[in-house]
């Protein structure tokens, strides 16, 4: 038999700051679902929902590393709980708004798993190298390497901006290229751009 005081000991160990990571997650997962519903009821409020998820998920990782900072707490899991909302909110959640606003062909799937792929690396990149990158006794990291995977949110915005415009599904911006039997959605290309410079070596001031 369990004892009971055992079986919550892992949320005991949670930080506050862990909380809000947390949060974080649960507005990815809620994206996700918004993004679903869009494809089942062609509502496009529901395009609007999602964006509105990922910003949240958006404050909530700035908060919890703020007050990761302010409360001098954090830990490993922390950190690590911290990349796995990442990949959800930052990483697959654009994905899948993307595809639910009509990048489906094959090209487009190829392009956005590229895009997950790369925002994947680049939090374990982080992980790896944080403490080299570590600006001595402020415990602060001083630059990072490849854009930051939220910065993805604005390609939700630019998801949300043609939504509202009408641009979404067989209506997107740039149409559609036939190639090999296969389709491209030029549009895709921008995830594709925004994947890679996370991956780049391109060293990017901390503020």
């Amino acid at each position: 038999m369990t004892v009971p005081h055992k079986r919550f000991a892992m949320i005991r160990e949670f930080h506050l700051a862990d909380w809000f990571t947390l949060g974080n997650a649960v507005c990815g997962v809620g994206a996700l679902f918004s993004a679903m519903t869009f494809l089942e009821t062609v509502d496009v409020r529901h395009i609007y929902f999602a964006a509105a998820l990922v910003f949240a998920a958006l404050v909530f990782d700035v908060l919890d590393g703020r007050i990761a900072r302010w409360r001098q707490k954090s830990s490993a899991m922390g950190r690590e709980l911290d990349s796995l909302a990442d990949v959800i909110s930052f990483g697959v959640a654009p994905a899948i708004i993307a595809y639910a606003c009509g990048m489906q062909g094959l090209y487009d799937r190829i392009l956005l798993a590229f895009f997950v792929a790369c925002g994947v690396s680049r939090l374990a990149r982080y992980n790896v190298t944080a403490e080299m990158l570590t600006d001595g006794p402020s415990g602060k990291v001083k630059h990072f390497e490849g854009t930051p995977i939220p910065t993805s949110f604005l390609l939700v915005l630019l998801m949300a901006i043609a939504a509202s415009m009408g641009a979404v599904r067989e209506n997107l911006w740039f149409g559609k290229v036939i190639i090999a039997g296969f389709t491209l959605h030029p549009l895709v290309l921008v995830f594709a751009l925004s994947g890679s410079l996370m991956i780049s070596r391109i060293r990017i001031p901390k503020l």
